[in-house]
């Protein structure tokens, strides 16, 4: 679990080891069923694997901003990191941190300004289903909004972290 005496770097490869389990197991499971959800306990299972990667998601975004923020005097991290690096000449990494923020947003809150900036994305770096996409009975809260079972997701999510974790931490303060 992620404890105060591990440093990011160290609780961000344990969020990806336990993130390549759940997603090799969900490429199992669709592997077997054809793409499809299957039986009753591989659905339910699929359910199971996919709200614990969004939990690990959010979990691991709002750690990396809890341990960054003294970086910033006050005010909202991920805006003030996002202006940094453009300011920087950091854009690639400004809208990679931008898009992620928006989608843990979406994992934490459901529908809302965040989720209508990310379907209106032109360069999305994920998937984000129009509601009407997700099936009935599986559209509460956030979950299926923005799908973190997709390969490459929590990848890149966490190398988006890693690289604004190091961009923080290598910079000379003037």
């Amino acid at each position: 679990m992620m404890g105060a005496s591990q440093n990011l770097l160290e609780i961000v490869a344990a969020a990806q080891a336990d993130a390549k389990t759940a997603e090799n197991r969900i490429a199992d499971i669709f592997e077997q069923t054809g793409g499809q959800h299957g039986s009753g306990s591989q659905s339910e299972e699929l359910h199971a694997l996919t709200v614990s990667l969004e939990s690990a998601a959010v979990d691991i975004f709002t750690l990396f901003e809890a341990r960054m923020q003294h970086h910033f005097r006050r005010g909202p991290f991920s805006r003030k990191l996002k202006s940094l690096l453009l300011e920087t000449g950091q854009a690639d990494l400004a809208e990679s941190v931008h898009q992620y923020y928006l989608a843990i947003n979406v994992l934490k809150h459901g529908k809302g300004a965040s989720y209508r900036e990310l379907l209106n994305a032109p360069n999305a770096l994920f998937v984000v289903r129009p509601a009407d996409d997700i099936p009935v009975g599986e559209a509460h809260d956030a979950v299926g909004l923005v799908d973190v079972s997709v390969p490459g997701f929590f990848d890149g999510l966490t190398t988006t972290i890693l690289e604004a974790y190091h961009f923080l931490e290598n910079r000379q303060v003037s």
